[in-house]
């Protein structure tokens, strides 16, 4: 008999011989975005604090949230909340019995793939000889240690040239008790021939990230404002332009749309030829040689700083 009963949009991809129930591929298909009735609390809903009425909204949802934690529930609720805990146990006893597979979710459209761990090191190892983009740190000494010092010194630089003020500097440090190396995953792509990975390296603690993201949010806006012309934001903005497009005579029956697909975008970049590009887009945007209270000279070292700190740990190297 097959497992599935329902094929739809959220249906996991399984690349294994792996024996799991239908009760446990229904609780796979709903996805990451289900959550097991009955939760106990709110989490976090990062709301800004400047929007009155979504702080009141939460404010009143989560008042209702804790009132119910105190009402029984009904018994039809609460059979459905132990059968559903009971079922996710049972694939995470499952998961955890083979070593040999990896659980993961896919690029686009998010939902669970289930694979071969010898087939993800695989694959990664192929993607990193063909781009070849990636150099093994070769001493065994973890680059974390060097990598923290490299943006403190650059931020002390900055304090004693007036860039920023120390309170900013102290923000976009990160805390030692948290501080750790990249980690370096990869996320299948099913939707094409043979399910490449997608490179990921998640690096929220390493030590340049927030300074990497003070950066961003230095340039970007600038940046989106010279190439809003060029640039769709979201689907209604591409609407928009295709409606003014039309208006102003040029789609036709004979228009034809082209869409192109760089491979490998971010190790196809040059180094050099990326700063050189950021040096020429801070000059032409600057004003009297300065972003903000940058200087085209702060900005290009902290970018440099972004990159030669740019490391990650796989397979226990790094």
């Amino acid at each position: 008999m097959s497992i599935y009963t329902t094929i739809t949009a959220s249906t996991p991809f399984i690349e294994v011989n792996l024996k799991v129930t239908p009760a446990q591929i229904s609780m796979l298909i709903n996805g990451f975005n289900y959550i097991i009735p009955c939760q106990s609390c709110l989490k976090d809903h990062r709301v800004p604090i400047d929007d009155e009425h979504a702080t009141q909204a939460f404010s009143a949802l989560e008042c209702i949230l804790n009132n119910c934690q105190f009402q029984k529930l009904s018994k039809k609720l609460g059979r459905r909340a132990q059968h559903g805990y009971k079922i996710v146990r049972s694939i995470q006893r499952l998961i955890c019995r083979r070593s040999d597979i990896v659980v993961r979710r896919t690029d686009k459209n998010k939902v669970f793939y289930i694979g071969k761990a010898v087939d993800f090191e695989r694959k990664a190892e192929d993607y990193m000889l063909r781009t070849e983009a990636y150099e093994e740190i070769t001493n065994g000494r973890c680059p974390l240690a060097d990598n923290s010092s490299a943006v403190q010194s650059l931020l002390n630089f900055l304090i004693a040239k007036k860039g920023l003020i120390q309170m900013q500097a102290d923000r976009l440090s990160q805390k030692s008790d948290s501080l750790e190396v990249g980690h370096y995953h990869g996320l299948s792509k099913p939707h094409k021939p043979g399910t490449p990975l997608r490179p990921i390296v998640a690096s929220i603690h390493a030590p340049a990230t927030l300074a990497s993201k003070f950066l961003n949010d230095l340039l970007a806006p600038i940046y989106l404002t010279v190439a809003h012309k060029y640039t769709f934001i979201n689907n209604i903005d591409v609407i928009r332009k295709l409606e003014k497009h039309a208006v102003d005579g040029y789609l036709t029956s004979t228009t034809k749309f082209i869409t192109t697909d760089v491979e490998n975008l971010y190790t196809m970049i040059p180094r050099i030829g990326a700063l050189e590009a950021l040096g020429r887009f801070c000059s032409k945007n600057s004003k009297k040689g300065k972003i903000g209270t940058f200087t085209i000279d702060h900005i290009m070292k902290m970018a440099r700083l972004t990159l030669d700190t740019n490391c990650f740990a796989y397979n226990n190297k790094y």
